[in-house]
């Protein structure tokens, strides 16, 4: 419905998720200090429940709630967890944001109107701040025929659904075969495969990137936006886990990461480490690096000086120590 127009704060990114841990000698080296400022990122929402069907755009005797025509802005956008739609992107209330089949995104274009947007309220743009995990540059504004701007995600008009009731809600998904929760990249909610056997449990990461927080300044998280860190009785050289057992259970190690999916990381000395318990470890400069299970959402960094050992790591891979 109009030409995009760009004028979305930029977001932030922050956060980490779970692998396992051990040793193995390369011509390796390190040390340690503390990380600069930054700036934070928003509430994750809680997920969700099993998706409705429905017909055209979902529209039903009670499905225009009281207000629910009303444009409103996102905020903070958050990163969910759906059991049966993997990460899901939602506001800053926790409501499930939707994509709609019959827009197009080049160019960005709305094709619901009237009472459909009574239905699928339009989420306003101009105060959307990008999900701690997500890449701020994948949120913009489209101008719709009324004039008023829309929030697009890579290029898609993003809706919310009146049927939702509280955060977390996916009554949406599927409804007229044409709605869809939306993904972090603006693609349709889709739970990736698993894992293969063996991989560990924070395989499915498959990245690192660099998030900003006011407390820790510059600081690696994996791809799921959760907070990375290392362990002081470690060593770089020899490269060396010291936590295993019950420790890797608790603080999973973080499974090789490509480093063309190495987003801001210093990567010298950018190396695996074979752990003797059969588990591959991703390090940054050597240092094996690990997530924290304390951490429940992007953004958190409750392992953050843990027993004095556990630090999160900047992307050079040297210790955050600030408290």
């Amino acid at each position: 419905m109009g030409e995009i127009k760009m004028g979305i704060k930029r977001g932030t990114t922050l956060a980490a998720v779970a692998v396992a841990v051990a040793l193995t000698a390369t011509a390796c080296g390190g040390s340690d200090s503390a990380g600069d400022n930054a700036k934070p990122a928003g509430a994750v929402a809680a997920p969700s429940q099993a998706p409705s069907s429905g017909d055209g755009y979902g529209a039903g005797s009670d499905a225009a709630a009281a207000g629910a025509g009303d444009a409103k802005p996102a905020g903070q956008l958050a990163i969910a967890q759906d059991e049966k739609l993997g990460s899901v992107l939602a506001d800053s209330a926790g409501f499930t944001l939707y994509r709609f089949d019959k827009d197009t995104a080049k160019p960005s274009k709305s094709s619901c109107d009237g009472d459909c947007a009574k239905v699928w309220p339009v989420v306003a743009a101009g105060d959307a701040t990008a999900a701690a995990g997500m890449d701020p540059a994948l949120l913009g504004e489209v101008v719709r025929t009324d004039g008023s701007k829309q929030l697009t995600v890579a290029g898609w008009p993003v809706y919310r659904y009146s049927k939702d009731t509280k955060a977390g809600d996916t009554n949406g998904q599927g409804v007229g075969g044409t709605w869809f929760a939306a993904a972090p990249d603006g693609k349709k909610a889709a739970k990736a495969a698993p894992a293969p056997a063996g991989a560990g449990a924070g395989q499915a990461s498959g990245a690192l990137t660099v998030a900003k927080d006011p407390k820790l300044g510059d600081h690696i998280v994996d791809g799921n936006g959760m907070t990375v860190y290392r362990f002081k009785p470690d060593t770089a050289w020899p490269m060396v886990s010291k936590c295993e057992g019950d420790c890797v259970a608790k603080w999973p190690v973080v499974p090789p990461v490509d480093q063309a999916n190495a987003k801001g990381i210093i990567q010298k000395n950018y190396l695996v480490l074979d752990r003797p318990d059969g588990k591959k470890q991703q390090t940054v400069n050597c240092w094996p690096v690990y997530t924290f299970t304390g951490d429940k959402k992007a953004g958190d960094i409750n392992g953050q000086g843990v027993g004095g050992t556990w630090y999160a790591v900047a992307p050079d891979g040297k210790l955050i120590t600030v408290q």
